[in-house]
């Protein structure tokens, strides 16, 4: 499954279900008598969605591991309930959003309140240019892009907790009215229309305050990093959001340049396939020339 699809999609396979290998269902039945190697498939199959779900709805990655964790816990314990009356993740989903509905408030979650609060502070950070000495433009540009995905994080801890988990599933994972009304046990009407609210209280704050929506906007990702940093909401030395993409790429980069190499082989080869061909008599060409009377004087052959 790429990184762009939704655990959500219509007519398509979950997370990382392929055809010809057990579906959601087929693995929970075997989990559930039993078979530990079905359990850990099915973890794994959905515990990066999870985990991912889980941080946008609370911004800070150790508080999305603990969510996670648990949500993870209590599907894991309660496979036995599942009456196949659903899909799967339609079921295991539902839990995810009730440990976070139920669960009390993150520190985060306290100290970002509402649109208001989150732009004034904003509002109070300094308009700087990055300068980091010794820095290079990758770093920081990664130093950018932190603080970029941080901010807007920051922006869905202003909607309340039913606004966030409603706008999370359904507008950045895509999920589609009937499927996430099954998730809040509401109507797909009554989904639809938190959806709208809160797609109007987040998109009126981005057009107000953001400068990725409008240019006249002051605020500016690469402007506001220094001061992202200052106020110590972005840390160079432990980037919580693009290091580990960073991290992942340089364990990844040995074997893709290994695969670069054989593929850039293969490609030699197919050019070293073409024939080889006996081309004019280059030899009789040039005996005949040296003959020439005029070539003959003109490099003192005689």
């Amino acid at each position: 499954m790429s990184d762009t699809s939704s655990p959500f999609a219509v007519g398509g396979p979950g997370p990382r279900e392929v055809p010809g290998e057990p579906t959601d269902e087929e693995l929970c039945e075997r989990a559930a008598a039993g078979s530990r190697e079905a359990l850990a498939d099915l973890v794994r199959r959905h515990q990066r969605w999870i985990y991912n779900v889980a941080l946008r709805l609370v911004l800070s990655p150790a508080d999305a591991d603990d969510l996670a964790q648990e949500a993870l816990v209590k599907i894991v314990t309660r496979l036995a309930q599942f009456a196949g009356r659903s899909r799967f993740r339609t079921w295991a989903y539902r839990i995810v959003v009730n440990c976070f509905l139920d669960g009390k408030k993150r520190p985060l979650e306290q100290a970002i309140t509402t649109f208001a609060a989150y732009g004034d502070e904003l509002d109070k950070l300094p308009l700087a240019p990055l300068e980091r000495s010794g820095g290079s433009d990758p770093e920081q540009a990664l130093l950018v892009e932190e603080a970029r995905v941080g901010c807007m994080l920051g922006m869905l801890l202003c909607l309340d907790r039913e606004q966030r988990a409603v706008y999370v599933l359904g507008e950045i994972f895509e999920a589609p009215a009937p499927v996430a009304s099954e998730l809040f046990d509401i109507t797909p009407a009554a989904f639809r229309k938190r959806l709208e609210r809160a797609r109007r209280d987040l998109t009126s704050f981005m057009n107000d305050k953001c400068g990725l929506v409008h240019e006249a906007n002051p605020c500016r990702c690469d402007k506001k990093t220094r001061a992202f940093i200052d106020a110590g909401w972005v840390d160079p030395a432990r980037l919580k959001f693009t290091g580990p993409r960073v991290e992942r790429l340089r364990a990844e980069a040995p074997a893709r340049s290994r695969e670069l190499c054989a593929l850039e082989e293969q490609y030699a080869q197919l050019f070293r396939q073409h024939p080889v061909l006996d081309g004019p008599d280059l030899a009789a060409r040039l005996d005949k020339l040296l003959d020439d009377p005029g070539v003959r004087r003109t490099f003192d052959f005689d």
